[in-house]
């Protein structure tokens, strides 16, 4: 729990609350769980709904006035309007994985416009930040700056529906342009947790489709780490990500320009 919510930074109350989120999904990990439909082939689990509660107890606990969209509750206080401050959460990213026992899953909590973390409930890893610069908080040690490359030339593709982009863009297609391969390698991730490590050098890109994410529960918290760290993000049409109007939909989050380039011209080049 937040001890001291007055004097907490929002970036030390994200990753409290993600934290606490991430310490619940470990804990219930293996169970049997009793799923919950949500319709189109979507659920979430008695851990989700349990990782959402810790963390809300951590934001009611240290920002009681502010407004909380959560994944599992959905709108908690006041809406999104001019003077009040909004929590996006996102309590178990990657819950098709965590009920199948697969360990690729991500906690995220952020703060609309401002500070957020993203936590790895089994590689122990937290990665943070307060709207400007952004670090990764590994189990007993402090606080290490991300620092973005492309070194790796792996990138994450997200391949989960929706797909508002197509017929013009469809993500698979991308993974079998010839340009590619020779310039990347691809990995096919069903997490936002590869939007931190693009943040934090363990990837070179990801690339989704989507409509205007800056506002999605499952994204917000990966994008503010990119963005943090220096990272070259915008939607697939190249456009800043949470412009509206129709623009700057889905996500291309890459380590540096060039990068992002070469994947705006396969996308676009044909």
């Amino acid at each position: 729990m937040v001890n001291s919510p007055v004097r907490s930074s929002d970036a030390d109350v994200a990753t409290t609350g993600a934290q606490a989120g991430a310490e619940v999904v470990r804990t219930l990990y293996g169970r049997q769980l009793a799923r919950i439909d949500k319709g189109a082939g979507d659920f979430a689990t008695a851990a989700d709904v349990a990782a959402e509660k810790a963390i809300l107890d951590v934001l009611r606990a240290a920002r009681p006035d502010d407004a909380v969209l959560g994944e599992e509750g959905g709108q908690q206080g006041a809406g999104v309007v001019d003077g009040v401050r909004q929590w996006l959460v996102d309590p178990l990213c990657g819950t098709l994985n965590y009920a199948v026992g697969t360990l690729l899953v991500a906690v995220n909590v952020a703060l609309r416009g401002g500070a957020a973390a993203v936590a790895d409930p089994f590689g122990g890893e937290v990665f943070r930040t307060d709207g400007e610069s952004a670090w990764v908080r590994s189990a007993g040690a402090g606080d290490t700056l991300l620092t973005p490359t492309a070194a790796s030339r792996l990138v994450d593709v997200n391949l989960d529906p929706p797909f508002p982009a197509a017929p013009d863009f469809r993500a698979v297609e991308l993974l079998a342009h010839p340009e590619f391969g020779r310039h990347f390698r691809p990995r096919v991730g069903s997490t936002t947790l590869a939007l931190a490590w693009v943040a934090a050098g363990k990837r070179a890109a990801y690339v989704t489709d989507g409509g205007d994410l800056s506002g999605s529960v499952h994204f917000a918290a990966g994008i503010a780490l990119c963005r943090a760290a220096g990272c070259v993000v915008t939607g697939i049409d190249g456009a800043p990500v949470g412009e509206g109007r129709g623009r700057g939909h889905g996500l291309v989050a890459a380590a540096d320009e060039e990068t992002h380039g070469l994947l705006m011209s396969m996308i676009h080049g044909g």
